[in-house]
């Protein structure tokens, strides 16, 4: 009965925000006409006030949460977020710790993921490649579009070399949460997976004698996770995808302008019917989506840079050079670093602790077999999708008005210098990157929600129902605060998760040692 109620509040809420938000799709024009034009006179003061009212509500909260998490030092002149620092210093530790794992595993992790050590009776819900699509969907987004372009106007060129580089020592991080993940979960007599940072920081110190502790700091990830899934994880990229959705179908004289509640409700809709199967459901949807979208993204960026050809040496030269000079721009070498080293952490999310609760539900009994699998995330993410981005943008030279055009206009420029109709095929990546970020978020923030209220179907539902919700209010509304919010809430979480790598890493190891020695001596089999 409760369960009832709340969905028939749901849905008459649904329906008076439709009333505040717009007149009625179905309504008859000419009868309508006078109440129509009340309401839409009515329409935006309304949706500014309700705006203006959320956002003056959690204002103060906001501003001292981020305060918090984006604490900077200063090094050279420049304000540099301890965040950054801990996330940047933690991903070198772990590339020496574990002896370049990043490099000398890449071949095998490539294996892996074609199958090529798997056994599909091993215990778990999804393959490995499933496994990877899936937390590849939670990073691969708008920040791999609009955030590099903001990177390099703010860093110059050079600032893809740094970006690069904290991809490539991300990989190691991704290694180490990623096995932990899989050695920590808890699996239910009806073979679905609970895993992430909150098992192996409750359970691998509670073995470590630090019981309390541990479970200290499992609650608070999970906490900061559900905000994170929430608002960066769901309001940002609706709200996103529905802004350049109006820009492509014709700006303020589109049909679908002042309609966003309409187009969150209906991705709402189509992502309840992606969730509600859980994992598995949400782990074919990506191993269809992600490669796709990827695939479209890309190609698009070659078609443009076979046009620059001449060019790409020059952009090259410009990445390199600026990476170590950092002339003209503003904090010199040091602000180039910060900027790309910036976009990297917040494009891949190594070491926030978020993909270890994907790859976690993998069908293995080798847990650094899924960490070597992890450990291609940052590379197909940064190292791949956020250079060439950036090489479209310096080559076409949109980069340098970025500050009137803003991160996706820039990207969006850079296409349409080759292709009129290419904005287009970027708009469908970004619907298409907002949504599969959208389904990965929602099962992070639905396994930290469990964790924290139990595993039943009630609670279950309880969260999706919500995540579908505010889906609806992302599309509508442009809450600043309250994203500003969400991202302070994402990047909370490497703090307890950082710590427990720290602490664990020793047993990351071990199952590193253990699985590389039953391939040597012929325990685990190649399967060719």
């Amino acid at each position: 009965m409760k369960m009832i109620k709340v969905l028939r509040g749901l849905g008459l809420f649904l329906f008076s925000l439709s009333l505040l938000l717009g007149p009625s799709t179905f309504a008859d024009d000419d009868a309508n006409s006078a109440v129509d034009a009340i309401a839409a006179a009515a329409e935006e003061a309304d949706a500014e006030s309700l705006d203006d009212k959320i956002n003056s509500a959690v204002g103060p909260a906001t501003k001292l949460i981020e305060t918090v998490v984006f604490w900077a030092i200063p090094i050279a002149g420049q304000d540099v977020p301890f965040v950054l620092i801990w996330l940047v210093v933690g991903a070198i530790i772990f590339t020496v710790y574990f002896r370049f794992i990043n490099i000398r595993g890449f071949k095998l992790a490539l294996d892996i993921v074609r199958g090529k050590y798997t056994d599909p009776n091993e215990t778990g819900e999804v393959s490995h490649f499933q496994a990877l699509t899936a937390a590849l969907s939670g990073t691969v987004g708008l920040g791999n579009i609009a955030g590099v372009a903001v990177a390099i106007s703010l860093g110059g060129p050079g600032a893809t070399f740094w970006m690069v580089l904290a991809g490539f020592l991300g990989m190691s991080s991704k290694f180490v949460e990623c096995t932990l993940g899989v050695k920590y979960r808890q699996i239910d007599e009806t073979g679905t997976t609970y895993g992430g940072p909150m098992y192996y920081l409750s359970r691998g110190f509670a073995e470590k004698g630090f019981l309390k502790f541990g479970k200290v700091l499992a609650v608070f990830f999970a906490i900061v996770c559900i905000g994170g899934s929430l608002g960066g994880g769901n309001m940002f990229q609706i709200n996103q995808a529905y802004v350049q959705f109006v820009g492509v179908t014709g700006g303020e004289a589109s049909w679908w302008a002042g309609k966003g509640w309409l187009f969150g409700l209906i991705v709402a809709v189509i992502v309840g019917m992606v969730i509600i199967g859980g994992i598995r459901s949400i782990a074919r949807t990506t191993s269809k989506i992600v490669p796709f979208m990827c695939g479209i993204y890309v190609v698009a960026a070659i078609v443009i840079l076979f046009a620059n050809f001449g060019q790409i040496p020059s952009a090259f030269g410009q990445i390199i050079s600026g990476a170590f000079s950092g002339e003209a721009i503003g904090g010199g070498v040091i602000g180039v670093i910060i900027q790309g080293f910036r976009r990297a952490a917040f494009s891949n999310e190594a070491g926030i602790g978020s993909a270890s609760i994907a790859h976690s539900a993998v069908r293995t009994e080798n847990p650094a077999s899924e960490g070597l699998v992890s450990l291609l995330e940052p590379f197909i993410d940064t190292v791949i999708v956020c250079t060439m981005t950036a090489l479209v943008i310096i080559i076409t030279g949109t980069w340098t008005d970025a500050e009137e055009m803003g991160g996706v206009g820039v990207t969006s420029a850079a296409f349409e210098s080759v292709i009129s109709w290419f904005p287009l095929i970027l708009a469908v990546a970004v619907i298409l990157f907002a949504f599969s970020t959208m389904i990965a978020w929602s099962y992070y923030g639905e396994q930290s929600w469990v964790y924290l209220f139990g595993r039943s179907e009630k609670s279950k539902l309880v969260f999706k129902v919500l995540f579908c919700f505010f889906v609806v209010v992302g599309a509508a509304m442009s809450l600043s605060n309250v994203i500003g919010f969400s991202d302070a809430m994402i990047f909370a979480m490497c703090f307890p998760n950082v710590i427990g790598l720290y602490f664990l890493m020793p047993k990351a190891r071990e199952e590193l040692d253990n699985y590389m020695g039953k391939i040597k001596d012929g325990t685990i089999k190649r399967i060719d």
